[in-house]
């Protein structure tokens, strides 16, 4: 497993942990962020990848303690392995509240149900020990009570599904119109509504964000391509605003 440093003053630091061997898998990326002694994982993903993200977590680390898992949304790709996490490590998960009680399916142990954690459709703040993480309410984008984090120290905004990019050869998005092949069809499929990308443009223009960094694929760095790619989630038709019928299948 590869890692990436995205932001690093001597105490607050942003590491992206990918793995691009996943076979019949979608890619996912896994972010770190440590703040002194503190750490919060993000989307840890499922059972294909839980060594070897555990194992560089641990690493980077080195004495300080994993206090956070927040999970965006229930898709396997974010919760399947959370049993491990809570069985391993003393870290408390933070999950939307309408999935509560989907993600003990994956076999949550009843030792460690009281270490996962429902967050309101309102969004909240984490405190790792002085740094101050937004979990903030993306509905729709594309599941139900989705969470997104805002990272106000490193001005990164960890988008989740929204931005998702499927089989760029890059980490980094080079431009953005040579970059829409890898993400539109993505986001007319999954995403929910343009409604719902209104209003997550109109919350997120009040933040400062310098960098972009989606659960799948490239990230969007610098604020021109912060701007370029808001104001085109904010135009974009998508998921029930394509569908005019449904259709009986042929008996």
């Amino acid at each position: 497993m590869s890692t990436l440093s995205l932001f690093d003053d001597g105490n607050h630091r942003n590491i992206l942990l990918e793995d691009l061997d996943q076979g019949l898998a979608v890619q996912a990326n896994q972010h770190l962020v440590i703040h002194g002694n503190v750490g919060m994982l993000l989307d840890p993903g499922g059972h294909k990848v839980y060594n070897r993200v555990l194992s560089s977590t641990l690493s980077l680390l080195k004495n300080g303690e994993l206090k956070f898992l927040v999970l965006s949304h229930q898709d396997p790709d974010v919760v399947a392995a959370a049993n491990g996490w809570l069985m391993t490590t003393d870290a408390h998960a933070y999950c939307p509240a309408i999935w509560l009680r989907f993600v003990p399916h994956f076999g949550l142990d009843r030792l460690v149900e009281n270490r996962l954690h429902g967050v309101g459709d309102e969004g909240m703040t984490l405190d790792m020990g002085g740094a101050k993480m937004l979990l903030l309410p993306a509905h729709f984008l594309h599941s139900p009570g989705n969470l997104q984090v805002y990272d106000p120290t490193a001005k990164i905004l960890y988008s989740g599904d929204l931005g998702a990019s499927l089989g760029q050869p890059y980490r980094e998005v080079p431009s953005f119109e040579g970059h829409l092949k890898y993400m539109e069809g993505f986001h007319k499929r999954y995403i929910a509504s343009n409604k719902a990308m209104r209003l997550w443009a109109n919350m997120v223009r009040k933040l400062d964000i310098e960098c972009i960094a989606p659960q799948h694929g490239a990230m969007l760095r610098g604020k021109d391509m912060v701007r370029k790619f808001v104001d085109w989630c904010e135009g974009l038709s998508c998921g029930l605003d394509l569908f005019e019928s449904l259709s009986i299948p042929q008996r």
